[in-house]
């Protein structure tokens, strides 16, 4: 038996179960043991039957007195009854529809249980608990037990006791940090951290199992990031000078004022772009905070110093507004501007004018990093939503200046997230944080809405468009789906259209839409044309619609507060008053508790802390569906272990550059790369 056996050749797991564990993307031994618990129960205590209360989740262990099945007569099911003698007194167990327990479990057999004690007409009762025969080596009922995501079908039990076998070989997996990492950090070696993580003996051996395994991850992306700072600070950058008294000018002539963050966050970049040294760094900011204007000031200053600048949207839609925006900034100066996305019809002459020189900034998406696109001079590249683009895209583009160059990148982020953890994300990157919003910017008043109330809220939205003002209406899905109940994109633009509100015009917005039909509408809705916007989360990035001041989002438990964060950001963009209701039917504690945090939270970063107590550590503020590094076990608030991964990294590339003798890390460097998809 070895690590590469694959899971169907392995004694005891058929052709069912192997289809199933496949569908996990566990195809080998080794993926299997590497697929780790998302959360544990605790019955490392065993409790006597006579010291049970209601309420309490225990282990309990004792001699089967009676097992017997029966059918309940008003709900149509098997029960099997059991009563439990551990020498303090009996319990009374109940199983629902398992009539095949009484072949498995008799009169005098020795048993663990594990579950909740609740009560009924007769007394304490244990109701569908876990159980095993085997009291000396238990992994079901007693201890920490690992519990795991599971795909149909596929019991906890199995997948629990299929682990258990194969545990041994944990012993045979290769530990590929350098030793003198794991001594210096007190870290325990690979293999113990993978027999304590799925079967920890005490929960002292499971963090010091969720240290190992967490600092693994953030090694990781900590060597890579510091990897692609050493190569791009051998390059040298366009020196794009300050053009001061320009800038001034520029800035006078804007409607608005810029705030101390503002001038302090463009001061830091201008600053970068007048060495020679490529500019690494990430501007970072909340909802709304105006890190497009920082962005325009630095794209300003390259073009006054004859380079050109690339601006990088993740979607054709916030391309086309940037275009917009940044044609509105300069209409007063000679500033060339392109836009370019898939759609684009001239896509030949803005290529030719690109490669000659005759474009100083140019906006789009991917199509950017095609290999037609080349230019004269580029000084500067922004990077809008960095987390969309992984490190290769951003790469491809940094890579369009030859002969040992490269340009100034500034990354742009309007996730709100703690420095600690933009220094996991972003190793490479230094940090310039946008911490206020606008002046007079009001905050957008937030409200919980159950169905009871959705009429009052129709009432609402229909006096603001009175007024004059728009609304967007989210939607989880595009089509309706029966076996989840939520609603979709479609059904909910019908009714509102026909039904609701048929005295205004409302438009539908979703990913299915062809480009033209995407960028009509948004035209459309921007302009004022359209008075509503049903939408899916295709809205949630960037968008500005001075005239919404109502974002209604249907089936809000749903969504991640990352997400939510956003959606409520497209409202309130001036100073007018701005709504966000959040539509649920979900009456969940930890539902209640995250959507209560919205109505507490306008601020990110509080957001964002917030979000890590409802959610695992890998999905911490939404990052796992926001195309972020997938984590299993690293916590990305763990600013300890951070720091940590961080100097490790440095003083591993220090000793060992390009990781020369280190075989076993490259090799393991490489297959995290591919496995987080940062291509």
């Amino acid at each position: 038996m070895l690590l590469s056996t694959p899971i169907s050749d392995f004694k005891g797991v058929g052709s069912a179960i192997s289809k199933k564990l496949k569908s996990l993307e566990i195809n080998t031994l080794e993926d299997l043991l590497f697929y780790f618990p998302f959360r544990y129960d605790d019955f490392s205590k065993t409790v006597k039957i006579a010291e049970l209360k209601v309420g309490d989740v225990a282990n309990i262990k004792g001699q089967i007195e009676l097992i017997q099945n029966k059918k309940s007569p008003r709900r149509r099911m098997y029960l099997t009854e059991c009563l439990v003698n551990d020498g303090t007194d009996t319990l009374r167990v109940l199983w629902f529809n398992q009539p095949f327990l009484t072949r498995n479990l008799r009169v005098g057999d020795e048993i663990s249980l594990a579950g909740r004690i609740t009560e009924d007409y007769s007394g304490l009762l244990m109701a569908s608990p876990q159980y095993e025969k085997a009291i000396n080596n238990t992994i079901h009922t007693a201890g920490i037990v690992p519990i795991y995501h599971l795909t149909l079908s596929l019991a906890q039990k199995s997948l629990r006791s299929l682990m258990a076998k194969v545990m041994p070989l944990a012993s045979n997996i290769l530990d590929w940090l350098p030793k003198e990492i794991i001594s210096k950090y007190s870290l325990i070696s690979l293999a113990q951290a993978i027999k304590e993580i799925h079967f920890p003996k005490n929960q002292l051996s499971l963090n010091l199992a969720k240290e190992r395994l967490g600092f693994n991850e953030l090694f990781l992306m900590q060597l890579r990031a510091q990897e692609q700072r050493q190569s791009l600070a051998l390059l040298k950058a366009p020196v794009i000078n300050f053009s001061q008294v320009e800038t001034q000018k520029l800035v006078a002539s804007l409607p608005y004022n810029l705030t101390a963050s503002q001038k302090q966050a463009a001061w830091e970049i201008i600053k970068d772009l007048d060495k020679q040294k490529p500019m690494l760094r990430l501007l970072q900011g909340d909802v709304g905070s105006g890190k497009t204007i920082v962005a325009c000031l630095a794209m300003f200053n390259a073009a006054l110093a004859k380079t050109q600048s690339a601006l990088m949207a993740p979607t054709e839609i916030l391309a086309v507004q940037h275009f917009k925006t940044l044609s509105e900034i300069f209409k007063q100066e000679n500033i060339k501007l392109a836009l370019l996305t898939s759609s684009i019809d001239n896509k030949k002459e803005i290529l030719k004018k690109l490669a000659a020189g005759e474009i100083d900034i140019i906006i789009g998406t991917h199509s950017l990093i095609q290999k037609d696109v080349s230019f004269k001079n580029l000084g500067l590249v922004v990077v809008d939503e960095q987390h969309r683009f992984g490190v290769e895209q951003r790469q491809l583009l940094t890579q369009k200046i030859k002969g040992g160059r490269a340009p100034h990148l500034l990354s742009m982020t309007a996730t709100p997230i703690p420095r600690s953890l933009a220094l996991a994300i972003y190793g490479d990157l230094d940090i310039s944080l946008i911490k206020e919003m606008p002046l007079g910017r009001k905050k957008v008043l937030t409200k919980v809405v159950t169905e009871d109330k959705r009429e009052e809220v129709y009432k609402f939205i229909a006096q603001e468009l009175k007024e004059g003002n728009q609304a967007f209406v989210i939607c989880p899905l595009i089509d309706e789906s029966d076996k989840l109940g939520f609603k979709s994109v479609k059904t909910e633009h019908e009714k509102l259209n026909t039904k609701i509100f048929k005295d205004y015009k409302v438009g539908l917005l979703h990913g299915r839409l062809k480009t033209l039909e995407r960028e009509k509408v948004m035209a459309e809705f921007t302009s004022g044309q359209l008075d509503i916007l049903v939408a899916t989360s295709i809205v949630e990035i960037g968008l500005d619609i001075p005239k919404a001041t109502v974002m209604m989002i249907e089936g809000a438990e749903r969504f991640g507060l990352a997400q939510l964060h956003q959606y409520r950001g497209r409202v309130g963009r001036r100073d007018q008053q701005a709504f966000c209701f959040l539509m649920t039917d979900n009456n969940e504690e930890i539902t209640n508790h995250r959507l209560d945090a919205m109505m507490k939270f306008d601020d990110g970063f509080l957001l964002a802390k917030a979000d890590l107590k409802f959610r695992g550590p890998g999905e911490v503020y939404g990052l796992a569906q926001k195309g972020f590094p997938e984590l299993k076990m690293a916590n990305f608030y763990d600013t300890e272990l951070i720091k940590k991964s961080r100097e490790a990294a440095i003083e591993t590339l220090a000793n060992y550059p390009n990781l020369a003798n280190l075989p076993a890390l490259t090799k393991q460097l490489g297959d995290w790369q591919k496995s987080v998809h940062l291509e």
